[in-house]
């Protein structure tokens, strides 16, 4: 979609753009909060893998999901553009704040529904019910992420992997 049709759209929704191992994603921006520099993140025992921790929110306690282990892709270096994008999404009926670990994060965008197509049912690492669907943007291929899914509360109390 071209700036100009972007414009003109009435039944765009918005979505908050971020990076993943050079890949882009995007959750609508209803559900973004905020985005945090990097903050120390205390290490919680026995959590999912893909659970790097918690950090301090305001005095609250804000669970961070490491997004690359979530997709199982490699571990990198946290760098000066990694960064927790803080999520709103309900769980059990009650809205929760999630904490999503990504490497950067770009820009809002709007993208027409007529934009979004089905998620491949191949060839990526991401579970499908986690995406809502897959568009382009600048030349470039952007998953469509559903946030309910993505960090639901079966997901949040798995058990840990069992060690190596």
């Amino acid at each position: 979609m071209t700036e100009d049709t972007t414009a003109q759209c009435s039944q765009c929704s918005q979505y908050f753009t971020f990076v993943l191992d050079n890949e882009l994603f995007a959750l609508e921006i209803d559900s973004i909060r905020e985005v945090l520099e990097l903050p120390h993140i205390t290490r919680i025992p026995r959590t999912p893998a893909f659970m790097r921790g918690v950090i301090n929110l305001r005095g609250h306690a804000v669970p961070v999901v490491d997004l690359r282990r979530k997709f199982a892709m490699p571990a990198v270096q946290d760098t000066v553009d990694t960064c927790i994008i803080i999520v709103e999404v309900m769980m059990d009926g009650e809205l929760s704040i999630i904490g999503a670990l990504a490497d950067g994060v770009r820009e809002v965008v709007d993208i027409s529904p007529d934009a979004v197509e089905p998620a491949p049912r191949m060839g990526t690492a991401i579970q499908p019910e986690y995406i809502r669907g897959i568009t382009r943007h600048d030349n470039a291929f952007v998953m469509l992420l559903d946030a309910e899914r993505l960090f639901s509360q079966a997901e949040m109390e798995m058990p840990p992997a069992a060690p190596l």
